[in-house]
């Protein structure tokens, strides 16, 4: 394991992991109880990830990017008994949101390393599957983020379900610059262990400096979001050594649309690129299996092995192949629910009737074709009607990237003051882009306005930050 200060073997990270164990045991953190850790992606936020699964301690990983209006209301939410922050600056912060005990990891890290060089390290408790492991607050509909609560077993399984479909294994190199508190990020850190991998913990270096520190870690796998993948490929493109020798890309957050699937492979020959669809309240829902990379370009792939996907209208009647309706999921991944959220949990964590199996209503919308490969059609908040027809902004952006010059796609539905809009990154005209959109879309689908915004806002985990273009748009952000 590898990140911007130095290695560890997977020895190193166990005795620092069970160090770190023997530290929370000396602060009388016990079983069931929550450690906030605000951290960037280095090896010790992997250790204390791991020090607190030893001690049945529930991690909770925020973003070092969330802001104090955020996180007072997290750490009030998860009421855990400590906070570790990445130095004393940022423990400061922290401490004017909290009157818990705040540590800087610098800090604490020392008495970490005095007891591994001790061979201290606590016994590790016995934990039943169903208790928690980790919560990840996640943003949604609701102005405060909510916390899905993940246990053990449900990690566990869909760690090992995932990798076989994709087949990591001890010769790989897996460069993540996703943040370790979403758990896109967290699963490399599950799966790269679970393989013996070797992990690099990316996302220190400069935007510029990427293809570089790739060709340098000798990355074969590495997982994307749009953006990252769409500033990858410019890179390349302006990089005199070419593209590193990479033989996988993995994707998540939004849809990776195929105007930039073929802008990887041809800028990384021979790598292939894995279409995925997953939500973190079950983690992964369908994987397009490698192999098949180049089948049904339109599909998110097969169900994860051992879990179902069925699409179900708004009655809860199962729809039959070809009918779009809502993707439902169950299986071993489905995790336990929000944390201390009794109310939106039962709205998308319900019984199976016949069953008695909990199935996860996703609110989003999608068809299963008759080989059982999921077409996902978009969130709930991307559906929507204009001039009477049923849309999707999904398809609108996958549209607008076809055009040549669009790099970056971002379409907002109508509202009652404002009609449907479109932000693209892209050196054409407004009016350029519009009238290339009616060359591929239906009148109604076209949208009445379209502003270029070359620089795009990004949420923390680098998906494009609609609200803030929404605010753009309506002048409420002068």
């Amino acid at each position: 394991m590898e990140d911007a200060f130095g290695t560890w073997t997977y020895q190193e990270l166990l005795n620092h992991s069970q160090a770190f164990s023997a530290w929370l045991d000396g602060k009388g953190v016990a079983r069931g109880e929550r450690i906030v850790v605000q951290l960037p992606n280095i090896r010790q936020t992997v250790a204390v990830f791991y020090g607190a699964c030893r001690r049945g301690v529930v991690f909770v990983p925020l973003n070092p990017g969330m802001k104090p209006f955020h996180l007072r209301s997290v750490i009030a939410d998860a009421d855990p008994r400590l906070v570790i922050a990445e130095d004393e600056t940022a423990a400061d912060r922290l401490r004017d949101v909290t009157d818990l005990p705040v540590y800087s990891i610098d800090s604490l890290w020392a008495d970490v390393e005095r007891l591994r060089d001790a061979g201290a390290g606590a016994e590790a408790v016995e934990v039943s599957p169903e208790d928690l492991a980790v919560l990840i607050y996640t943003s949604g509909s609701t102005a405060a983020p909510k916390a899905v609560a993940c246990p053990h077993q449900q990690i566990v399984f869909a760690a090992s379900s995932i990798n076989a479909v994709l087949g990591y294994h001890a010769e790989d190199i897996v460069f993540c610059r996703m943040s370790v508190s979403w758990d896109f990020g967290l699963y490399k850190v599950l799966i790269s262990t679970l393989t013996g991998a070797k992990l690099v913990l990316a996302g220190g270096e400069p935007d510029i400096a990427l293809v570089k520190s790739l060709r340098e870690s000798g990355a074969t796998m590495m997982p994307i979001v749009p953006s990252l993948a769409s500033m990858l490929t410019t890179l390349i493109r302006r990089d005199p050594e070419g593209a590193p020798t990479l033989r996988m890309f993995t994707n998540s957050a939004a849809a990776l649309p195929q105007v930039t699937i073929d802008a990887l492979r041809s800028a990384f020959p021979g790598a292939q690129v894995v279409r995925m669809y997953g939500q973190t309240e079950c983690k992964r829902i369908s994987i397009m299996p490698p192999h098949l990379e180049h089948e049904r370009p339109d599909s998110v792939g097969l169900p994860l092995p051992g879990t179902t996907i069925e699409i179900l209208d708004e009655d809860g009647t199962l729809l039959p192949p070809g009918e779009p309706g809502e993707i439902t999921v169950t299986g071993p991944h489905v995790m336990a629910g929000y944390w201390r959220a009794p109310e939106i949990t039962a709205r998308a964590y319900r019984r199976d009737e016949t069953t008695g199996a909990m199935r996860l209503h996703t609110g989003d919308y999608g068809h299963l074709d008759e080989d059982g490969f999921l077409y996902f059609g978009g969130r709930r908040d991307d559906m929507f009607k204009r001039k009477g027809t049923r849309m999707s902004t999904v398809e609108i952006e996958a549209a607008a990237l076809d055009i040549p010059g669009v790099t970056a796609a971002v379409a907002l539905p109508p509202t009652a003051t404002r009609d449907l809009a479109l932000c693209v990154a892209s050196d054409l005209e407004p009016h350029d882009v519009l009238r290339s959109l009616a060359e591929r879309l239906e009148p109604a689908k076209v949208p009445a306005t379209c502003r270029i915004v070359n620089d795009f806002p990004l949420t923390l985990n680098g998906k494009s930050e609609r609200k803030q273009l929404a605010r753009l748009l309506d002048g409420s952000d002068k």
